[in-house]
């Protein structure tokens, strides 16, 4: 967990220094996720973070106040992002004390604890790593926003690991059936170090840089502008699928339109 709260910490600065100058006018840009502004995309984080404190403090109000929302269908979560209208000062105070309060909830907590979430419930250990992934995917569309090419860090390890543990939940979430067969993951880091998941022998296996697969486990690039290989039929579908996130399947992005990968950094 330690581990876990450090990479998250360092996360949410290098989000927080690519906005706490901004003005209005750039709290306003649209982000590639059609519809969403910046500014959506911090209010998105701090609710969620609020929601995650609620989860790990209090799981029975979280499961009351989760099915309340559920309920409503697959637009709440639009809704909520588009509902905080504060100032550009207020968001970003807003954000920056619920991740605060948040990263100290985690920090107190046993990582092997169990905690609802809107998805399956998961180890407290897994709940630091989904918030660290959803800072970074949604740091990705403030970046896409701004212009900005984020140069990648090791920290990529644990949106891939997370990638790969929601395999069978890609699969659960559109109604097919899991296949039997497992896949072998061989990533490359951004400083070059190997990143594997999953038997060594197995028929099916996928690779390629880890930047590329946290991109599309994320949804935040389409495969084709990838250079992610896979072998075996059962790689070869999950790649088509693959969502790290809770909550029903995204719509993905199009061919063409992931900027993170058109200006790789050198």
């Amino acid at each position: 967990m330690a581990e876990l709260v450090a990479d998250l910490r360092a996360e949410t600065a290098d989000l927080t220094e690519m906005v706490e100058n901004l003005d209005a006018a750039g709290w306003d840009l649209p982000t590639p996720a059609a519809g969403w502004a910046v500014r959506d995309q911090i209010s998105h984080l701090a609710w969620f973070d609020e929601a995650a404190t609620s989860a790990l403090t209090d799981p029975d109000g979280f499961r009351a106040a989760r099915d309340r929302l559920v309920a409503k269908g697959e637009s709440f979560v639009d809704e909520l992002a588009h509902a905080d209208r504060r100032s550009p000062r207020e968001l970003m105070d807003g954000f920056v004390t619920a991740r605060a309060r948040m990263i100290g909830e985690l920090e107190r907590t046993d990582p092997r604890l169990r905690v609802p979430w809107y998805g399956p419930d998961m180890s407290a250990a897994s709940s630091a790593t989904a918030r660290l992934m959803e800072t970074w995917a949604h740091g990705q569309d403030v970046a896409d926003a701004l212009g900005i090419v984020r140069v990648p860090s090791v920290r990529l390890r644990h949106v891939a690991s997370l990638g790969v543990r929601a395999l069978p939940y890609g699969f659960a979430v559109r109604g097919l059936p899991l296949p039997a067969d497992p896949v072998r993951v061989e990533l490359t880091l951004p400083d070059g170090s190997p990143w594997t998941a999953g038997p060594e022998g197995a028929h099916d296996v996928l690779r390629g840089p880890a930047l590329d697969f946290c991109l599309l486990v994320t949804q935040r690039c389409h495969l084709d502008d990838t250079a992610l290989e896979a072998a075996g039929a059962t790689a070869t579908a999950w790649l088509k699928i693959a969502q790290a996130f809770a909550g029903p399947p995204g719509g993905g992005r199009s061919p063409g339109k992931s900027p993170a990968l058109a200006r790789r950094p050198v």
